[in-house]
């Protein structure tokens, strides 16, 4: 092609997709510079299927990468020696991360003792929640302290609701309260489709753990 051949003409099929793109595009910035508040987001994330804790670390590693100090609370799971403490905690000048669960409660069959360290774990979660410095809170597994009863959910939503404008709340776990959901900003359930454990297959490291 010499510098005076023109370009080759677009094909029909380019030219209405620019077209259609244009317009999406219009729309679409349109719906994003609408959007002008900003705030503190309260955001579930529950369901039968895998992957709540999960898309909350994500969250987590996020808010470390713009330098913002994050706090990690989880109830009923015990201190399990799992890949993503271990590579968080490699942000310690960031993050608080607070494993003060028990085991599931058909491994600790205790109710008592089940309430005990919910409890416990509120209180922690409480302070974070009560720092403006904060940026991040997850509570890990909230979930199914709540539907147990193991905590009262009025307090625990008022204690939420309380906190500093600015803040963010993850809580996972299967079963939110309807009152959380009403709550929350963003709620997401994950389905399960197929799971490879239906196979025989165990948990296994950079997976489960």
């Amino acid at each position: 092609m010499t510098e005076h051949t023109p370009p080759p003409a677009l094909t029909d099929t380019e030219d209405r997709h620019r077209e259609k793109m244009q317009k999406r595009k219009a729309v679409q910035d349109q719906e994003v510079a609408s959007k002008t508040v900003e705030k503190g987001l309260l955001l579930v994330n529950t369901g039968p299927g895998k992957g709540k804790s999960t898309a909350a670390l994500g969250m987590v590693l996020r808010t470390l990468g713009y330098g913002r100090r994050v706090v990690v609370v989880q109830f009923i799971k015990g201190l399990w020696d799992t890949g993503e403490r271990r590579a968080l905690e490699r942000f310690d000048d960031l993050i608080e991360w607070h494993a003060l669960g028990e085991g599931f409660t058909w491994e600790t069959q205790d109710r008592a003792r089940d309430v005990a360290a919910c409890q416990k774990a509120w209180a922690v979660a409480k302070q974070a929640l009560s720092q403006p410095d904060i940026a991040l809170v997850v509570l890990d597994e909230l979930n199914i302290a709540l539907r147990y009863d193991y905590l009262p959910l009025a307090e625990v939503l008022a204690d939420i609701q309380a906190r500093p404008a600015g803040q963010h709340v993850v809580v996972t776990g299967r079963n939110a309260k309807p009152e959380l959901i009403e709550q929350a900003d963003l709620v997401t359930e994950m389905a399960l489709v197929k799971h490879h454990f239906k196979n025989g297959v165990k948990a296994q490291q950079g997976v489960e753990f």
